[in-house]
C-alpha cells in the first residue's frame, strides 16, 4: 500500500462488531480500536463488593447538605445550600425547580440513514461555524479541493466536541465567545486520494487542537454568528506551547530532549468533553492521546495507557519525532498528554495550562462547582472499559471576583478515586439490568485518596508517579471498575453528581468482572446514569449514590430502568455521552451510539430529575447520518440549544460521501463560495420559529 493510499485506513478491527450505529471507522480514528485489543485495566483490585444487607437504604438517601456554586457565564443555574440567601444567583436558583420555558413536543426516533438535523415542530436549526470556516482576517474561505496546512492553521478545526458560549462582560448579550476542541480527524473523507501524504498530514494536524472565536447577534432573540478577524479569535495547534503546572511539573517523568524542564509542552491531542470553570475559563480533556504515539509498548505504563509499538493510523512520527518514543530523548513525549486543559477565552496572549495536579488518563472532561468550603472541586471520568471516576479537591478556596487566583485553582489539592458499594443482595443483581427488590440500583461510597496534602497516599508512589500514571496509581488502592464513564456533570442547583457511564461490551465476558449493583447488566451495550450525593459537601469522602436510568429500547424487549417512570413513556436513549443543565435543572444527555440494533439517529434528550415525572427521557433532536452529538449548551431562557454534531458521514469517502451536512450540495451542483460537497463537522443552533 502507498503511503498515499495509506490514509483509507483498511484495517478496520472493529468491522462488524460494533453495535448500533456506531462506526468501525469511529473506532479506529477516535480511540484507536480500543474496544478491539486487551482491556487495559488488568489489575486484581478488590472489585465491586454487593452487601447481602441493606444496610442503607435509597430512600434514606442523605439529600444534598450544604453544597454551594457560584454563577459562571450568561446567567447558568447556580444553588446553594440557603438559595433565599445566595446572593447574586440567578432567580430560578433562588426559587427553586419551576417549569422551564424551552417547551417543545418529543421527536420519535429517526432512521439513522437519515442525512439532516431533525428538530422538533415550531424549531429551526442553522451553523454557527464549520469545519473549514476562517476565524481571522485574510484568512481564505474554505476550498474543499485545495487545502493546506496554512489555510487550515487559521480556520475552524475538525470534530469539534466540547462546546460552550460565554458572554463577553457589558456587551448586554450580544457578544459572546464560542470555545469548541477538535477531538481527531478523518483523512478519509477530508481529502482528495491524489493529495500527496506528507500535505494530509500537516493538514490534519492543523485540523486538530482548540478554537476561540467570537460571536454576535443582534439582540437576545436572534441566532448568533460568529465573527471574523475579532480580537479574541486564537486557534491552540500542535505548536502551541502549553505550560505544566502542579507537582508533576519539572519531574524527570515528563522531560524529553526538547523541553528539558519539563514545563513547556507542544499541542493537546484526542480532546474530548470539557468544562467550564466559575471563574470564566475552559476546561477540555486529553483523551485518545496513546493513538498518537508509536512506543515500545512493553511497560507496565504502556500497557495501562494502550501504547502500543505498531505505527499509528495518521503516521506523524514521519515527521516529528516527538510522536514515537522509542527515539532517544523522546521517551516521555507521551506523559505529557492526558491532563486537564485549561484555556482563557478572553486573552488571546494567555499562555495555556495542563494541570498535573488532576492526574493523567484518558479525560473525558472534568466539571467544577464551588463547595460551601470555598474548596473548587472537579469531577472526572476515564473513558474506557473497567475504568475509575475521579475527584479533585483544591488546596485553596475560590475568591468571587479574584480571577488571578481563582486561575490557580487546579494547580495543587487532592485527587480522589471512587468506590461503589450496593445494597442488595448479590444474587438480586442478575446481570439482565432487571432492578433488586428494594425497587433500585443504589448503595453507598467512598473517595479513596491517591494525593492528599501534597503527599502521595499510594504506597511505593511518589506524587509525581501517581499524578504521571494515575491508573497504575488507582489500581493499588481497589476502586470500582467502571463501565466507560464520560462525561461527569455536577448540578450547580442541587449538588448532585451524574455520571454518563457510556457502556461496556466486555462485562461479564470470559475472564471479565461481571454485573455490579453499579453497573448491573453484563454485555452493556446500551450505558447508564448514575446519580451521586456527596456526605455533607463537595469535599467529603462519602456519598450515597443511584442509578438515574438504565438505557435501551423497551420496545425491542431491551430491559431498561428510568427511576420508576413507566418505560413505555420514554423515548428511546443509549450511549449517554454528554451531560448538560438547563436553567432549571434538568438534565440533558448527548448520546454516542443510537438504541442497539435497530438503526436510528443519535440525538439529544431531556430528562426531568425530579417530582411524578422523574426518570422521564424526551428526544428533543437528531444528528446527520454518521454523526454523533457533543457539547450541549442549553439556553432554555432564550429557548435556543446548541450542539456539536461530530463525523457526520464517517462512513463515507472523499468521492463518494456518505452525508452533505451542513451544507447539503447535492452531486452536480456547484457549491457557493465556503460551501463543501462533503460532510463538515458544525457547531449548530436551535432555536424557535414561531412566538
Amino acid at each position: 500500500m502507498s503511503e498515499t493510499t495509506a490514509r483509507k485506513f483498511t484495517l478496520l478491527p472493529m468491522l462488524g462488531h460494533t453495535k448500533g450505529k456506531r462506526s468501525a471507522v469511529t473506532c479506529a480514528l477516535k480511540c484507536d480500536n480500543a474496544c478491539a485489543g486487551d482491556v487495559c485495566n488488568t489489575s486484581s483490585n478488590s472489585y465491586f463488593r454487593d452487601i447481602a444487607s441493606a444496610t442503607m437504604s435509597r430512600r434514606a438517601a442523605l439529600g444534598f447538605g450544604a453544597a454551594g456554586a457560584l454563577a459562571v457565564v450568561l446567567g447558568s443555574a447556580v444553588t446553594s445550600a440557603d438559595p433565599a440567601s445566595a446572593a447574586g444567583l440567578s432567580p430560578a436558583a433562588k426559587t427553586g425547580f419551576g417549569p422551564s420555558r424551552l417547551k417543545f413536543t418529543a421527536i420519535n426516533s429517526i432512521a439513522a440513514e437519515v442525512d439532516a438535523v431533525t428538530v422538533p415542530e415550531g424549531f429551526t436549526w442553522q451553523p454557527v461555524i464549520r469545519w473549514g470556516d476562517p476565524i481571522f482576517n485574510g484568512t481564505p474561505d474554505f476550498d474543499l479541493n485545495n487545502q493546506t496546512a496554512a489555510a487550515q492553521e487559521k480556520q475552524f478545526g475538525y470534530n469539534n466536541d466540547y462546546t460552550d458560549i460565554l458572554e463577553i462582560p457589558n456587551s448586554k448579550g450580544r457578544s459572546a465567545v464560542l470555545f469548541a476542541n477538535h477531538e481527531y480527524t478523518n483523512e478519509s473523507i477530508m481529502f482528495p486520494a491524489t493529495m500527496p501524504a506528507a500535505d494530509v498530514r500537516a493538514v490534519g494536524a492543523a485540523a486538530h487542537g482548540l478554537t476561540v472565536v467570537e460571536l454576535e447577534r443582534k439582540n437576545t432573540t436572534k441566532p448568533w454568528t460568529y465573527v471574523k478577524g475579532a480580537p479574541l479569535n486564537r486557534r491552540f495547534l500542535s505548536n502551541t506551547v502549553y505550560e505544566l503546572t502542579g507537582p508533576a511539573a519539572g519531574s524527570a517523568l515528563v522531560r524529553t530532549v526538547a523541553d528539558p524542564s519539563g514545563r513547556s509542552i507542544k499541542g493537546t491531542l484526542g480532546n474530548c468533553s470539557g468544562g467550564t470553570t466559575p471563574w470564566g475559563t475552559i476546561l477540555s480533556g486529553e483523551e485518545n492521546f496513546n493513538g498518537y504515539f508509536v512506543s515500545p509498548g512493553t511497560s507496565a505504563a504502556d500497557k495501562r495507557y494502550g501504547l502500543k509499538s505498531s505505527s499509528t493510523a495518521r503516521k506523524w512520527e514521519l515527521d516529528d519525532p516527538r510522536f514515537d518514543t522509542r527515539n532517544a530523548g523522546y521517551e516521555n513525549e507521551a506523559n505529557r498528554f492526558g491532563w486537564i486543559v485549561e484555556v482563557d477565552p478572553f486573552d488571546p496572549t494567555s499562555t495555556p495550562r495542563k494541570h498535573s495536579a488532576m492526574g493523567r488518563f484518558k479525560h473525558e472532561g472534568a466539571n467544577v462547582i464551588v463547595a460551601e468550603s470555598g474548596h473548587v472541586v472537579a469531577y472526572m471520568g476515564d473513558d474506557e472499559r473497567f475504568d475509575y471516576l475521579y475527584k479533585f479537591v483544591s488546596a485553596g478556596k475560590y475568591r468571587e471576583g479574584d480571577r488571578a487566583h481563582n486561575m490557580t485553582l487546579l494547580s495543587a489539592g487532592n485527587l480522589y478515586v471512587a468506590k461503589f458499594t450496593g445494597n442488595s443482595p448479590v444474587e438480586e443483581i442478575t446481570g439482565t439490568g432487571a432492578v433488586p427488590a428494594d425497587g433500585g440500583f443504589d448503595g453507598s461510597g467512598e473517595w479513596l485518596p491517591l494525593v492528599v496534602g501534597g503527599k502521595s497516599a499510594v504506597a511505593g508512589m511518589s506524587v509525581e508517579e501517581v499524578l504521571v500514571y494515575t491508573r497504575l496509581a488507582a489500581d493499588k488502592v481497589g476502586p470500582t471498575k467502571m463501565d466507560r464513564c464520560e462525561d461527569v456533570q455536577p448540578s450547580l442547583r442541587t449538588g448532585k453528581v451524574y455520571v454518563a457511564c457510556t457502556n461496556n461490551s466486555d462485562r461479564g465476558k470470559a475472564g471479565k468482572e461481571g454485573a455490579t449493583e453499579v453497573n448491573p447488566r453484563n454485555e452493556n451495550r446500551d450505558g447508564h446514569i448514575v446519580e451521586i450525593t456527596e456526605t455533607g459537601d463537595q469535599t467529603s469522602t462519602q456519598f450515597t449514590w443511584n442509578l438515574l436510568m438504565v438505557c435501551g429500547d423497551p420496545a425491542q424487549g431491551d430491559v431498561t430502568y428510568f427511576s420508576g417512570f413507566p418505560v413505555d413513556q420514554v423515548s428511546p436513549i443509549s450511549c449517554p455521552d454528554n451531560l448538560a443543565f438547563d436553567s432549571v435543572g434538568n438534565l440533558w444527555i448527548s448520546t454516542d451510539g443510537a438504541p442497539s440494533g435497530i438503526g436510528r439517529a443519535d440525538g439529544l434528550f431531556k430528562v426531568t430529575l425530579d417530582g411524578a415525572g422523574r426518570g422521564k427521557v424526551e428526544q428533543f433532536l437528531a444528528v446527520p447520518r454518521d454523526a454523533e452529538t457533543c457539547g450541549p449548551i442549553i439556553h432554555d431562557d432564550e429557548r435556543t440549544v446548541f450542539v456539536s454534531v461530530q463525523h457526520p458521514g464517517e462512513d463515507g469517502t472523499f468521492d463518494a460521501p456518505n452525508s452533505y451536512f451542513p451544507d447539503y450540495v447535492p452531486a452536480g451542483t456547484t457549491p457557493a463560495p465556503g460551501q463543501a460537497r462533503a460532510p463538515r463537522p458544525s457547531v449548530v443552533q436551535v432555536f424557535r420559529t414561531d412566538a
